[in-house]
């Protein structure tokens, strides 16, 4: 199975410098089993990062290649790999299940000799410390290797391994997006692009466009989103000039519209109800810096992310630790003429740059989601202001949390009017859902986001 003449699945890629050891496999294994154990993958991945190795140094692309692989493309993996296998793994022996499932993404969606990933992943079991899987490891790639054409010719066959979703998630796609799911769920499965929000209050968007381009970086900007550039190829944030001095952050240009949606004005104050780690409250601030807007989150940790954010962006704002859903801990009384609903949802819609979501979401957490939801639209519609504006947003593609959890809204207050989100981003890149907009993952190559405006109605209140 000569390297030149195999052909990929989908979202085929190089190894990062080359041939790597079997510890980057081996930390790539550990990562994805902490996933299988609940973990999220960005969690995983911090904590193996944060022990210098001097055998992992200059591998970090090629742990990160092979963690987000391996989930990208885990039920289409797994159950090749347990196909293959006598008898299942013990629970105490998952990271082997995941290092095969590693070997298997380098044998069907990288470009790598079969030799060398065969090679590497079996050595991977030493530093696992089990040597005693060095034999079954070998026996069951080796085996891969010889069957690859019958494997493909199966996952071709097969809609839930060449999707590569749990098959309630397809079920559900199927049943919202009868006409689409299929490209829903291929742009699910695709490498996210890196995305950057410009700080118009420092730079133009074209200026910080040249200066990309003068440090080699190639970039395009994104129509209708003013302060957004997709790179063309992704690159650490240290290599993004400027980065340290504010005057560029990474965020999708889907999550970048909330801001300009919400399209607050100066003088006014704002909540950004669920703010943490902060980039969407930051780029409030950005576009009206004489905003005053409190930055709300019921997590301590998450908010630290909030002030660093706010320091290196140069920006002030109000962060506070409470709950949205109980104001009466940290509301003053105040009310607010803007609130921020970005509301906690099942992120079914950034699937591609969260390849974890595909394990750990399941659809009772729907209905626990959309409740969630619920509370935080009823608790804080008190907050807002005659004549204000709430907008609504997720990262979600399904109804429930979305235009069905609007109506619901609307129909339970009765001084809560629909408003009509105008914005030439929404036309351009979103359908029509409800009384918001829904924008599909891939679309613009942005991630799905849905967007909804409520006024509260002054002849009602």
């Amino acid at each position: 199975m000569r390297p030149e003449n195999r052909t990929c699945v989908s979202g085929t890629s190089a190894i990062p410098g080359g041939r790597a050891p079997a510890g980057a496999r081996a930390a790539a294994a550990r990562a994805v089993s902490a996933v299988y154990r609940g973990r999220s993958l960005d969690a995983a991945l911090a904590e193996i990062f944060s022990t210098p190795s001097a055998e992992l140094a200059g591998e970090r692309a090629l742990i990160q290649e092979m963690a987000y692989g391996a989930l990208r493309w885990h039920f289409q993996l797994l159950p090749l790999v347990r196909g293959f296998l006598a008898k299942p793994f013990k629970d105490k022996d998952a990271d082997l299940e995941a290092l095969l499932v590693i070997g298997f993404y380098q044998l069907l969606h990288m470009r790598v000799a079969a030799h060398a990933a065969v090679k590497e992943t079996v050595e991977a079991t030493v530093v696992l410390k089990k040597d005693w899987a060095k034999g079954m490891t070998n026996a069951v790639l080796r085996r891969a290797v010889r069957e690859e054409a019958p494997i493909r010719a199966r996952i071709a066959t097969n809609e839930e391994l060449a999707l590569a979703h749990p098959a309630w998630l397809l079920t559900r796609l199927k049943e919202v997006y009868p006409d689409t799911w299929r490209t829903i769920a291929e742009a699910s499965n695709a490498r996210p692009p890196l995305a950057v929000r410009v700080h118009l209050g420092k730079s133009t968007r074209a200026a910080y466009h040249d200066r990309l381009t003068q440090a080699g970086i190639a970039a395009r900007p994104v129509a209708d989103v003013d302060s957004a550039l997709i790179l063309e190829s992704p690159v650490p944030v240290e290599a993004l000039p400027g980065f340290r001095l504010g005057e560029v952050s990474v965020q999708d240009a889907a999550a970048q519209l909330a801001a300009m949606v919400l399209d607050a004005r100066p003088g006014e104050r704002v909540l950004d109800a669920c703010a943490a780690p902060g980039g969407k409250a930051a780029h409030i601030l950005e576009r009206v810096p004489q905003a005053s807007l409190t930055a709300l989150d019921v997590d301590a940790q998450r908010l630290e992310r909030v002030h660093d954010n706010f320091a290196r962006l140069g920006l002030s704002g109000a962060v506070t630790l409470g709950d949205a859903a109980d104001p009466s801990g940290w509301w003053d009384g105040r009310p607010f003429d803007r609130i921020l609903l970005d509301a906690p949802c099942s992120a079914t819609g950034v699937i591609r740059r969260h390849p974890d979501i595909r394990l750990h979401r399941t659809p009772a957490d729907i209905a626990r989601l959309a409740a969630t939801q619920t509370r935080l639209l009823d608790a804080l519609w008190p907050l807002l202001g005659v004549g204000g504006k709430l907008l609504y947003v997720t990262c979600s593609i399904l109804p429930e949390e979305n235009a069905q959890q609007l109506v619901a809204f609307c129909a339970r207050q009765p001084n809560a009017l629909a408003q009509a989100i105008v914005h030439p981003a929404l036309e351009r890149y979103a359908q029509r859902a409800g009384t918001g907009f829904q924008i599909l993952p891939g679309a613009g190559n942005m991630d799905g986001f849905y967007y909804a405006g409520v006024t509260k109605n002054p002849a009602a209140s």
